[in-house]
């Protein structure tokens, strides 16, 4: 098995000062409705002549994963932020085939056409930021679904793993896989009885217990959470996320082997990844070998925060995005 190498020394230039916080309130949201067959809440400000940026949130939040970043960036782009398929109060289909990956990235682009939409750059975190290195690699010119091709033009990439690379963590690397055995657990029928009892809530409690200490939300948002985390269908749709994706986790017995190599193109435009280095779910060696997959890539790490890096760390993922941005 190989070691995971952490990467502490944030690279020159990516140092940012803290800048006022914004206020984030309720976000006003519209419903639309995709060609692919489901409704979704949206958050749409900004110019609409404005270059757009998609947000797209993670596993288990919402829109407002970018309460700090919308407002901010809503005076030069026009910025959107789904509630996506499984969540609040977007369409939640409960069987497990609505959520493979290629329905979640035409979702993305369909989004895309309702709102008149032709070119974006892609934002995700977490779940978010898998879906965006789809929708990157899909949507890049010369990108792998032709009717995509040349519309996304740049990726911002926060704690999501290129998916050349955590296939291939979690089965050679002690660390990676010891911290995705709550896929597992999340995937495992047997942790329905848990959820229905007690909601989202009590499957995070089992499977994370005391290591979410460190990541907990201001108390508005996590009685916001909790609330959204009660809706049954919503709490099956959201896992459904983790039932639905091909990556396979092995038991921490299992061998420890390297697997066929995967082939995944290179993505080759302008692309931004923020690493926040204490992510107990993703550790940095997730970095280890992701400018060979994405050439000319931008790395931006964020010492002393954890996965939730966009509204734990706000200011230095602002800072980073305005760089890239320009």
């Amino acid at each position: 098995m190989k070691p995971c190498q952490s990467r502490h020394s944030p690279p020159s230039g990516c140092e940012t000062q803290p800048m006022e916080r914004m206020m984030t309130g309720d976000f006003e949201q519209r419903r639309v409705k995709l060609s692919t067959g489901v409704e979704l809440d949206i958050v749409d400000i900004g110019s609409r002549d404005a270059p757009a940026l998609i947000f797209l949130h993670g596993f288990p939040e919402s829109h407002r994963t970018w309460r700090h970043q919308l407002p901010h960036f809503a005076d030069r782009f026009r910025c959107i932020a789904p509630d996506q398929r499984g969540y609040r109060g977007s369409s939640k289909p409960q069987e497990v085939e609505a959520y493979t990956p290629d329905r979640l990235i035409a979702d993305i682009f369909a989004l895309a056409d309702a709102l008149g939409v032709g070119t974006f750059t892609i934002v995700g975190h977490d779940w978010g930021g898998a879906l965006a290195w789809g929708v990157a690699l899909n949507g890049q010119p010369g990108g792998l679904h032709p009717a995509w091709a040349g519309r996304v033009t740049r990726a911002v990439i926060a704690n999501a793993p290129h998916p050349g690379i955590f296939g291939r963590l979690l089965a050679t690397n002690a660390q990676q896989r010891a911290s995705s055995q709550y896929i597992r657990l999340f995937r495992d029928p047997a942790s329905d009885a848990l959820v229905r009892e007690q909601g989202l809530a009590g499957l995070l409690t089992e499977a994370f217990g005391g290591r979410l200490s460190g990541t907990l939300a201001p108390p508005g948002e996590i009685v916001r959470s909790l609330k959204d985390w009660e809706d049954r269908d919503a709490c099956f749709g959201m896992l459904n996320w983790y039932r639905a994706s091909p990556m396979v986790v092995p038991a921490m017995d299992e061998p420890y082997v390297e697997p066929p190599a995967m082939p995944v193109p290179k993505l080759t435009i302008p692309t931004l990844v923020i690493w926040a280095l204490d992510d107990v779910a993703l550790p940095p060696c997730n970095l280890d070998g992701i400018a060979d997959l994405v050439p000319g890539v931008s790395i931006v790490e964020v010492s002393g925060y954890g996965h939730f890096i966009p509204w734990e760390a706000p200011d230095a993922v602002n800072a980073a995005m305005d760089e890239f941005l320009g």
